[in-house]
């Protein structure tokens, strides 16, 4: 696994844009456009990938642990700053039920069995 992607990892888990490691790259003082960015989260076949080095990395991590814990004279709550997961939806006792119920509901249950007329003895 390369830097890119564990790069690329990190912007999704975290649900990161563009701007936002931009600004998160500044708090360890270190600058870099979008477009230099953009280039690291290319496929590696494109013409304009770039290499993520140890360098940049290594100064995203560290600005992600001031970005959520803070600094150590001003530190952050990690219950308010981390993002919250998705909860699930709760299905509701009085929700009207989907198509497959209503067709199920439908269905006659007590079919009898049919006699084909042409079917073969044997």
């Amino acid at each position: 696994m390369t830097n890119n992607d564990v790069l690329k990892k990190l912007r999704v888990a975290l649900k990161l844009r563009d701007d936002e490691i931009v600004e998160i790259l500044k708090l360890v003082d270190f600058k870099i456009t979008k477009s230099e960015l953009g280039a690291f989260f290319r496929k590696e076949d494109h013409p304009n990938y770039v290499e993520c080095g140890d360098q940049i990395l290594r100064n995203f991590l560290n600005g992600l642990v001031i970005h959520y814990r803070g600094t150590r004279e001003n530190p952050k709550d990690p219950k308010l700053s981390l993002p919250k997961p998705k909860k699930e939806p709760i299905f509701k006792a009085h929700q009207r039920p989907g198509f497959k119920e209503q067709q199920k509901k439908k269905m006659d249950h007590d079919i009898s069995p049919v006699k084909y007329k042409n079917k073969k003895k044997s």
